[in-house]
């Protein structure tokens, strides 16, 4: 007997993605329901080679619900997660709501996969910022071998992070320049066509913004407490992946070598790594993909025991909708969950 899924967000880009997902990955699911706020009902959206009609939020009877995919924003999960695990369904969340909820498992499947039995406190479990996701697929190997001291991280972030409006947004000023039209500011506080901002999310009193808070948060909940880890994060005028450039200090030596084996016999990592032009990944390459690519390994010789690398993922996938279905995946394999029996 297969299980039945609810995508809640299903009309916003990482609702979409989790659906596309779903039907790639073969899920046993025998029924799969979108649903969103009602000013969305009746929209469709497709579902492999079927369309799904969105049904509203507010009125869905989760009873016979088992896995529920939340991606509908901090708000709407705060509100609704508690009551659709009430109502039996394990609840994955994407934002950024229930992370920092000591009840709340946070997982990455590559990284703390032994972490998803938690779930069972509040029925919640929790998907990590996107670009904490890719950067622990690639440290945790990396710490198994050599044990991390601290990390330093430059994101460059692409705008399918911050919704459809601001990949419109991008879409339009660039338009803008090529017709030399006014160019206007919505979603982002800075132009973002031909340009990077500095700042993604809300500052804080420290001086760091909110997303660059989250990764250090994250990386110590996900891998370990005992990381020390200071992020920049910047916008930059690309659709969809993010890229980040990592120095990492280690307790033990490792080589560029080593690091290099080890990363590319690790889950989710894909090395390419030539030094030669083109010899790398950028973000464009890695839109569509399933995994971390990691590229510039190479030493950081400022301190002991010290490697540089750049890693790419596709956000609205790793970063967001597959990690999510992989954390359902897990729960099933682990024969954590059974499907409800189905009235007639």
């Amino acid at each position: 007997m297969g299980y039945k899924v609810a995508c809640v967000g299903a009309t916003g880009n990482v609702g979409r993605e989790m659906l596309n997902i779903l039907n790639e990955r073969a899920f046993p699911a025998d029924e799969v329901v979108a649903l969103a706020s009602r000013r969305s009902q009746g929209v469709e959206v497709s579902y492999g080679d079927r369309t799904l009609k969105v049904k509203a939020l507010e009125n869905y009877d989760f009873s016979d619900v088992d896995i529920c995919l939340m991606s509908a924003g901090g708000a709407v999960s705060k509100e609704w997660s508690p009551r659709i695990a009430a109502a039996g369904a394990v609840v994955i969340d994407n934002s950024s709501a229930w992370r920092y909820d000591s009840d709340v498992p946070l997982i990455v499947p590559e990284v703390n996969a032994d972490a998803v039995s938690g779930f069972t406190k509040r029925g919640i479990i929790a998907n990590p910022n996107c670009s904490t996701a890719q950067l622990v697929v690639a440290l945790k190997p990396l710490h198994d071998a050599a044990t991390i001291k601290r990390v330093v991280v430059s994101t460059y972030q692409s705008v399918s992070g911050a919704g459809k409006d601001a990949m419109d947004e991008l879409f339009s000023q660039t338009k803008a320049v090529y017709t030399n039209s006014e160019i206007e500011n919505k979603k982002f506080p800075k132009r973002i066509a031909f340009n990077v901002i500095p700042h993604i999310d809300v500052f804080m009193e420290d001086g760091y913004t909110k997303e660059e808070w989250k990764m250090m948060a994250e990386t110590k909940k996900i891998l370990d407490p005992k990381i020390s880890l200071v992020a920049t994060c910047v916008r930059v005028p690309v659709f969809i992946g993010h890229s980040e450039s990592v120095n990492v200090e280690f307790e033990k030596p490792i080589s560029v070598d080593e690091a290099r084996n080890i990363l590319r016999n690790a889950p989710g990592c894909l090395v390419i790594d030539k030094h030669e032009p083109g010899g790398y990944v950028t973000p464009y390459e890695c839109a569509g993909e399933d995994a971390t690519y990691i590229s510039r390994i190479r030493e950081d010789a400022t301190v002991e025991n010290g490697l540089a690398f750049w890693c790419v993922s596709d956000n609205l996938r790793k970063g967001a909708a597959l990690n999510a279905i992989q954390i359902a995946e897990c729960l099933i394999n682990r024969k954590l969950i059974k499907a409800k029996q189905k009235a007639a």
